[in-house]
């Protein structure tokens, strides 16, 4: 009964608006997805001239690169918490404890994401859209965006899966952000603290909310699939 009763308040709170609920989904919404929006374009463009270019310790960046996809969400909260913490060498910039602290931890969580899966999917392209684009006299510009077209979907696959991952994850934003009501409590961290309160409705509205983006999130990078699988197929 008492479950039943925390799940019947759950949905009240979503639906009529409970200002302290929209809150928590408005930062952990918007810090998300701006530190995917400042991660993306370099993960991308790295991560294609990580594929396409021949370098002295290229394995090694490659296996950082899929080792750092590893690493616990608490140990980068940790290490920016030692960079951003007033006796860091980044405490001038104040954003311990702040919104732009959970952005730049969300930033650090997505690029390895956004790297791995760009590198992948220009690595599975098909060479000959680049000895083409080169052929034709393609800048290097050029060449790296039309071979970034046609790997579209992958790269859109990645953007997914790092937007996934930086919403879904809460060590960083505790040890960064420190869960302060209304600043940077975020979904993660507020179901964290009103579980630990025994108080579970909020817990149960924010779940709900997290799954709903999650299925949202899964759906579109179904359709994406599809999309590919069907492009594959046209002659």
């Amino acid at each position: 009964m008492a479950l039943l009763n925390a799940v019947q308040a759950a949905f009240i709170m979503l639906f009529t608006g409970d200002p302290v609920l929209w809150r928590i989904i408005w930062v952990s919404v918007s810090t998300s997805v701006l530190g995917l929006l400042i991660a993306t374009p370099f993960a991308i463009i790295g991560g294609y001239a990580i594929a396409m270019k021949q370098f002295t310790g290229r394995r090694l960046v490659i296996w950082l690169v899929q080792a750092a996809l590893s690493l616990p969400t608490v140990l980068i909260g940790l290490l920016l918490y030692m960079l951003l913490s007033r006796h860091g060498p980044m405490g001038g910039l104040q954003w311990l404890f702040s919104q732009s602290g959970i952005v730049a931890g969300q930033v650090v969580i997505a690029m390895p994401v956004l790297l791995a899966f760009t590198l992948s999917a220009v690595q599975a392209a098909d060479p000959r859209y680049a000895e083409t684009a080169i052929a034709h006299g393609a800048s290097r510009w050029r060449v790296m965006t039309t071979l970034l077209y046609e790997v579209r979907f992958g790269v859109m696959a990645a953007v997914i899966s790092g937007f996934g991952r930086v919403i879904s994850e809460v060590g960083c934003a505790m040890m960064v952000g420190g869960n302060i009501a209304g600043e940077t409590r975020t979904i993660t961290t507020a179901i964290a603290l009103e579980t630990s309160k025994g108080e579970f409705a909020q817990g149960i509205a924010l779940g709900i909310v997290l799954i709903t983006i999650a299925l949202a999130m899964n759906g579109a990078l179904m359709l994406l699939q599809g999309d590919a699988h069907a492009a594959k197929g046209r002659p």
